[in-house]
């Protein structure tokens, strides 16, 4: 008997799990394309002004849709990670965001007949300012993991570096430019020098700050200010790093920048420089809004804003202030509290991420092993060369720095612009000026008024600036040391630079003359072109200026808004060369040579 074939049963519809990667890729773009519309609509919202009441109720439905596509898309997204197994390490944070987007959803719709329109819960679920967050964060998160895809590309991490600053720039030339930012407008070369000024973290303005931006403005400074002191490729590789994941590529790209030699503590020393950083700077604007405690409420009316301002501005070394005379008005001149938690902001922000992590294991064993000793009667075993050479140079260069700096400040302005301040204002403003020229750029003094000694002074406190892998310019603390060191190593007679029982690498060594020559031949030709455009500015102002803008100090002598386009553009260069370093731009324009296969007869050559 012939058997009938048995028919075919159609498969369900469902979604195999070797197609849920797919899918959570497909989610990622869709929400990539999704928030950049979205940011794009926003940049219209506040950037330009409303031809009628018709245009904010269309915006209106537009920021509540994107609401719930998001969060379908992410709830989709969490779902598929975990049905998969797929441990992101954002999971639990992107889950706290669906609980906070779902209990939005419930006070907008649920709780608004039981809540009355003041009530805080309904006016932070029912405003845009959550809607605004969730653009930010989805749109960062998403071009951050984008930004991974640069470290299987062909450009090393030079280049990456200094496009990475130039994007920057360009992104907060268009910015200032949004009607909305400024209250009369103004030109594209100023809003090109204040972008980069910011995004260099130098602080020197060709119009004022406090008076021709608008809070959108401001705010767009301060962004500008954070990402470029930390540089925008270290934001987007933690954020990339976070909700994505690393890899060996990505390490082995971001070992220069971060200063990280171990492979295996790369992703580790990403997340805790963006943690150190904004711990410090919280630390730091609660400390400025207690320091204004003895200040009449009128005087300085928004104070949340003015200390996270100002803390943002001094850990950065940036010196951008929203008071037209700086800290030289007469509000806060004598509030000698505020000027020593700005200085030493500046300070943390100025030695290094790797001196201050090493400091931090240093102290960790020491707590250990008194702990041990004292405790459980036992010694830990003894670490040796726990201080790095690095963090030791670095900390005594700025020790030595520090102290001769404030001692000579206040001998030479303690009877000139030092002279209105009682004994301990004058240390503390000898202190401060000792601090803001290594690429701070506060000034609570008038600078115009300075002795020409202590101009000298402070030229050359500019030119060496802050310590490496920092967010300080110059030639770096210990750039000089080494210099230092060579000449005293020479004319002992050695071959070598020794310092702390170990020998510095030549490579080292090379370096650091390398910096320092480049650093002068920029200084020099801008101090050149300056007084070509302006030959009626005075040179001990014009180089003041241009030393200013190499160091990325933002201090000045007063000449900045006098300046000319063409001079403009001198001094917007000589910032981005500073900022990102003249020997890190010639490496990412030519290709290094790895090895040398041959070596000529060695010949010496008359230097003296």
């Amino acid at each position: 008997m012939r058997m009938n074939p048995k028919k075919k049963v159609p498969k369900p519809l469902i979604i195999s799990l070797h197609q849920l990667p797919w899918l959570v890729a497909a989610i990622d773009t869709f929400l990539l394309y999704l928030s950049s519309l979205a940011l794009l609509v926003f940049l219209y919202d506040i950037g330009f002004k409303h031809p009628s009441y018709g245009v904010d109720m269309v915006l209106h439905y537009v920021y509540h849709m994107f609401f719930l596509v998001v969060l379908a898309s992410l709830s989709l997204r969490t779902a598929v990670l975990m049905k998969t197994g797929i441990r992101r390490p954002s999971l639990i944070f992107e889950g706290a965001l669906l609980l906070l987007m779902a209990l939005a959803l419930v006070a907008k719709f649920f709780l608004k007949n039981t809540l009355t329109s003041s009530h805080t819960l309904l006016w932070f679920f029912d405003s845009e300012y959550l809607i605004y967050g969730i653009i930010f964060y989805v749109f960062f998160v998403e071009v951050s993991k984008k930004t991974l895809l640069f470290y299987r590309s062909a450009i090393n991490p030079a280049q990456l570096f200094v496009l990475s600053f130039l994007f920057l720039i360009a992104i907060g030339t268009v910015l200032l430019l949004l009607p909305q930012s400024t209250y009369q407008g103004i030109s594209f070369m100023d809003a090109l020098f204040t972008s980069t000024s910011a995004v260099c973290v130098t602080g020197l303005i060709t119009v004022d700050t406090a008076t021709v931006f608008t809070p959108t403005g401001k705010v767009i400074i301060l962004g500008l200010i954070q990402v470029g002191g930390l540089g925008i490729m270290t934001f987007a590789s933690f954020f990339g790093i976070f909700f994505q994941g690393s890899s060996i590529k990505s390490s082995l790209f971001m070992k220069d920048w971060l200063s990280e030699d171990n492979l295996g503590q790369i992703t580790r020393t990403l997340f805790k420089i963006v943690a150190f950083t904004l711990i410090v700077e919280a630390i730091g604007a609660i400390l400025l809004y207690f320091s204004l405690n003895g200040l009449p409420p009128n005087v300085i009316e928004e104070r949340v804003s003015f200390s996270v301002f100002h803390a943002i501005s001094a850990f950065c070394n940036a010196g951008f202030s929203t008071l037209s005379l700086g800290l030289y008005d007469p509000v806060i001149r004598f509030n000698y509290a505020l000027q020593l938690v700005l200085a030493f902001l500046v300070i943390f922000g100025g030695l290094g991420f790797p001196v201050v992590f090493n400091f931090f294991r240093y102290g960790r064993y020491q707590v250990k092993r008194l702990y041990s000793s004292l405790v459980h009667k036992n010694k830990i075993d003894h670490k040796a060369r726990l201080l790095q050479v690095n963090t030791l140079l670095v900390t005594i260069t700025t020790l030595v720095l520090l102290v001769v700096g404030t001692f000579l400040y206040f001998m030479l302005e303690k009877n000139n612009t030092l002279a209105e301040h009682s004994l301990t204002g004058k240390w503390v403003g000898a202190f401060f000026g000792s601090v803001t020229p290594r690429t701070a750029g506060f000034n609570t003094v008038d600078m115009a008024a300075l002795s020409a000694p202590t101009i000298l002074l402070y030229l050359l406190f500019m030119w060496i600036g802050a310590s490496p892998a920092s967010v300080g310019g110059g030639i770096k603390t210990t750039t000089f040391a080494i210099a230092m060191l060579n000449i005293y190593n020479l004319a002992k007679g050695k071959d070598r630079v020794e310092v702390f029982k170990r020998e510095i690498a030549e490579e080292s060594v090379h370096k650091a003359f390398a910096v320092i020559l480049l650093s002068l031949l920029v200084i020099g030709l801008a101090i050149f072109l300056v007084t070509i455009f302006n030959p009626e500015l005075e040179l001990t102002a014009v180089a003041f200026e241009a030393f200013s803008g190499f160091s990325t100090v933002g201090l000045s002598l007063g000449i900045t808004p006098l300046l000319s386009n063409p001079s403009k553009v001198v001094i917007i260069i000589t910032m981005f060369l500073g900022r990102v370093g003249t020997l890190t731009l010639l490496i990412g324009l030519f290709r290094k040579v790895k090895t040398l296969r041959y070596r000529y007869p060695n010949e010496s050559i008359i230097i003296t």
